[in-house]
């Protein structure tokens, strides 16, 4: 893909094709300020560009029928989603729908040059799949502060050897297209809001529970990173006065006490102790703990586990009635891996917003968990690409 719309009209126009699909010439006037011989202008010059192919005749509005028009069906962006612990790829049509979809476990520890060899490889199998040819530009989500203008990481906690890598640089000579790059869970909230929970909603909070603890915040429709990248770090507000020490350096963060990370730590704690044995036998069976552990066995009726889900939701509650107070959203999604731990959790975090929020701001306020899963961080990605390059030059 080389060419990009020359002006804001003909991007308006993309990302209505994009997002509502075909359309007629006649539907898009209605939907853009734009005269009938203005429009005819603008649509022209985008099929032109190849950008934009024609599509068959319209249903009849009465008179002449108007002409379809689509984004070309040839493109394709890459979303990739990098987590701690797993990265998702995926392969999208104009229109965000995904086309083809992988996941592999994979550390992030292990530092951006063995990561992005398995991002690449992953990339190559799906091409070879026959869903894509190539790619005309690629997303990129990580686990950590991203300095946006530059697609940099920036000092990211569970992250070492990343802080100053040049993702959106290297990648984009490898992929060969252009590249952007954000924190992970803003993906999560773009994805949520182009094909999940969020369709419909200009201010909303999404928080993503997973390794860590992060909120991407949408305002007014658009994605709030904050002055340097790091807005919705909210794994780092402190929750516990003298609590537990933190990777960051500090103590006390919700992110300390309530994470995929933690929650492993503390059940192992309570089956070593114990507490529990359902999770002692799942300990000794699999030699560790994860917060999928913990979610089955909750769901078995284990009481220490219900506990520690509980405990941890109402911790998540407390940091989410702040910002619920602070910015007033009309939604609140709650994502990320933990979220296997379902309604006990969701209901713990509802029930500490509800009583802590003035009823003003949570009067009418739906706290939701995410729609897409794993597919909303690489729809999010191929959002923030068709963004980029749906916008003029």
């Amino acid at each position: 893909m080389t060419a990009r719309p020359a002006n804001a009209h003909q991007a308006r126009l993309l990302k209505l094709l994009r997002d509502s699909g075909p359309n007629s010439r006649a539907q898009l006037g209605d939907l853009v300020d734009l005269s009938r011989s203005k429009l005819a202008v603008e649509v022209d010059r985008l099929l032109e560009t190849g950008l934009v192919v024609a599509d068959g005749l319209a249903a009849s509005r009465g008179g002449r029928r108007s002409h379809n028009v689509r984004l070309a069906p040839t493109l394709r962006f890459l979303g990739v989603d990098i987590g701690a612990t797993s990265v998702d790829v995926a392969v999208t049509n104009a229109e965000l729908e995904v086309l083809g979809h992988l996941n592999q476990p994979m550390d992030v520890r292990e530092g951006p040059v063995a990561v992005f060899e398995q991002v690449l490889a992953m990339a190559a199998k799906l091409k070879a799949t026959g869903v894509a040819d190539g790619f005309d530009g690629a997303g990129i989500g990580v686990p950590g502060p991203v300095r946006f203008p530059e697609g940099v990481p920036v000092a990211p906690p569970i992250m070492p050897g990343w802080d100053g890598f040049p993702v959106r640089e290297a990648l984009s000579q490898d992929l060969g297209c252009p590249v952007m790059v954000d924190n992970d869970v803003n993906l999560m909230a773009l994805g949520e809001q182009q094909a999940g929970v969020a369709r419909s909603v200009d201010d909303f909070l999404c928080v993503k529970i997973g390794t860590g603890i992060g909120c991407g915040i949408v305002v007014g429709g658009e994605v709030h990173r904050g002055a340097t990248g790091s807005a919705g770090d909210i794994g780092h507000i402190q929750a516990v006065p003298d609590g537990r020490p933190c990777a960051c350096g500090n103590r006390g963060c919700l992110e300390a006490h309530f994470s995929g990370a933690a929650l492993a730590r503390d059940a192992q704690e309570a089956a070593a102790q114990g507490l529990s044995a359902e999770l002692a036998s799942r300990l000794e069976a699999n030699g560790a703990l994860s917060a999928v552990d913990v979610a089955a066995a909750a769901a078995a009726g284990d009481a220490t586990s219900l506990d520690l889900i509980r405990e941890g939701g109402t911790r998540t509650g407390q940091v989410i009635a702040g910002l619920v107070s602070f910015f007033n959203p009309g939604l609140v999604v709650i994502g990320g891996g933990v979220t296997g731990l379902g309604h006990t959790l969701l209901a713990a975090i509802r029930t500490q917003v509800y009583r802590q929020s003035l009823p003003l701001a949570t009067g009418n306020l739906p706290i939701v968990l995410g729609e897409l899963g794993p597919r909303a961080g690489v729809i999010g990605a191929a959002r923030l690409i068709s963004d980029h390059l749906f916008s003029p030059a």
